[in-house]
């Protein structure tokens, strides 16, 4: 009986492939580990998504001397043209040009038609570089040479002979292709071991890229569209948030302090380890200083913490907390605190957990602050913020699984008697919830904190009082004789009649 299995019976003897780290920061983890060796492969998108960028700079991280990178470039912008602005790209190392890489220009050639000649070069130059990777760009604008005729079978009969070329050879390839989605069905799209599909879209004057791997034989990568950038290292991608799997809680879960006593009291020690807070409340309520109250908390006790702000900048941010006898900047300077500023008004999600992650392996964080969830939004490309509670309950979930508490503030106007504590209905995306409001008593306006849930732990019902103070947060009297309290104007209770 015929059988796939080696000869040693089995499965696990089946020889792995060989897989090339890309150099596009982010694309390994999307592919599931990197690139498989010696496949055959389409980088397609419209123009100006990043495709040729994308290709130099997956070339550039695997050219060797022994085994170089051959660029070759049909029609479209010529090879002076391109290296020029390629080479304002970090990842470019012009000492490496014809020796590591090389480029070779078939404009004429390929202007005349003459699509024989074409692969005949390309043959020639592979036979005497002995490349390890070749990019062929662009490819697609064949289509567009008018002098060949039955133009179409011409240029699916040299994609075929190519790919059979490049697969003989025993080398990496690369295509280089303008497409529309609409156009899957083309023969290329069938030869292709690999399809990476990059987009570039403008909405509402913010324009966002995004890769998606359409095809990827021998390896399981990540699915969905991802957010890509280009920065001057060149493209850069960050993975969707993938699901992550909830490891079992232990029995004890250790409680952090919130850095405010009388608020640990009331929930009975503080936050369980490991939770996700939500401390929501109108503007001028305080939340930030009980973000930074927690985040000094953890390092008084020599834990590390992360700040990501939005919308204010990290001196102003520092200043404030000095202004309640905080000061930030020695925990900066030992690398016990990282205050991140994120506030482009075209990010992504993504792009946020990627920056705020590499914060926290990096100094071994405990403590991540986000300040503020409405800020956040509002730092999003508007398409991203059509989806917000799901891209939210990502971020949530992706950075509780690095085994870190979160304690991010929302700011929430709440109309009178609402009880709507967090707004944005994310209340079931985070454990535990305490909701600041103001109340109006004896002619003044107050303060007032109440917790409103703790995910598998008891805690206090009661309506505290609160001030801020010059040494920040200052717990005051409990209302528990006092009703309506929702109600912005507390009432005390008349003694029941005897």
């Amino acid at each position: 009986m015929n059988s796939d299995i080696s000869p040693s019976g089995s499965l696990n003897d089946r020889p792995g492939l060989s897989l090339l780290k890309t150099g596009v920061p982010g694309l390994d983890e999307i592919l599931g580990g990197g690139l498989p060796a010696l496949s055959f492969n389409l980088i397609a998108g419209a123009p100006g998504s990043g495709k040729t960028t994308t290709a130099m700079q997956i070339m550039f991280a695997n050219a060797s001397s022994e085994r170089p990178g051959l660029f070759i470039t049909l029609l479209g912008e010529t090879s002076l043209k391109m290296l020029r602005y390629q080479q304002q790209f970090q990842f470019f190392d012009i000492a490496r040009v014809g020796t590591d890489v090389h480029f070779l220009n078939l404009s004429k050639e390929a202007l005349d038609g003459e699509l024989t000649k074409v692969l005949d070069r390309i043959v020639e130059e592979v036979d005497r570089l002995h490349p390890g990777i070749v990019v062929i760009d662009s490819f697609r604008s064949l289509s567009n040479t008018s002098t060949v005729p039955t133009l179409n079978l011409a240029v699916e009969n040299f994609v075929q002979q190519l790919a059979l070329h490049l697969t003989t050879w025993e080398i990496t390839a690369f295509l280089i292709g303008e497409y529309q989605e609409g156009e899957l069905r083309n023969p290329v799209f069938t030869v292709a071991d690999g399809i990476l599909w990059l987009t570039q879209e403008a909405h509402r004057n913010a324009v966002v890229r995004k890769l998606q791997i359409v095809k990827a034989r021998g390896v399981a990568p990540m699915p969905g569209l991802h957010t890509a950038r280009m920065t001057k290292a060149g493209m850069q991608v960050f993975p969707r948030i993938p699901q992550s799997a909830q490891t079992a809680r232990p029995e004890i879960v250790p409680r952090l302090s919130t850095g405010v006593s009388d608020l640990d009291e009331m929930m009975h020690g503080g936050i369980p380890a490991g939770d996700s807070l939500v401390l929501a409340g109108p503007a001028g309520t305080g939340k930030t200083t009980f973000a930074l109250q927690f985040a000094a908390a953890g390092i008084r006790a020599d834990e590390t913490a992360v700040i990501a702000i939005f919308e204010e900048r990290p001196e102003v941010y520092i200043a404030r907390a000095k202004g309640v006898e905080l000061d930030l900047k020695e925990a900066i300077r030992a690398d016990k605190l990282r205050v991140i500023y994120l506030r482009p008004l075209d990010l992504s999600v993504d792009e946020t957990l990627d920056e705020i992650r590499r914060a926290v392996k990096e100094i071994g964080a405990t403590r991540v602050v986000i300040d503020s969830i409405s800020g956040f939004e509002m730092a999003l490309a508007p398409g991203f913020r059509e989806d917000f509670r799901e891209s939210l309950y990502r971020l949530i979930g992706a950075l509780t699984a690095l085994g870190v508490t979160m304690f991010s503030t929302i700011e929430v106007v709440a109309p009178k008697g609402d009880l709507q504590f967090t707004g944005y209905q994310v209340s079931f995306l985070t454990d535990d919830i305490i909701s600041l409001r103001y109340v109006e008593m004896s002619g003044e306006l107050r303060k007032v904190l109440m917790i409103v849930k703790m995910r598998g732990s008891d805690h206090s019902r009661e309506f505290r009082l609160y001030e801020t103070t010059a040494k920040g947060i200052s717990l005051r009297e409990s209302l528990r004789d006092y009703e309506e309290i929702l109600l912005g104007h507390p009432r005390r209770q008349l003694p029941s009649p005897k």
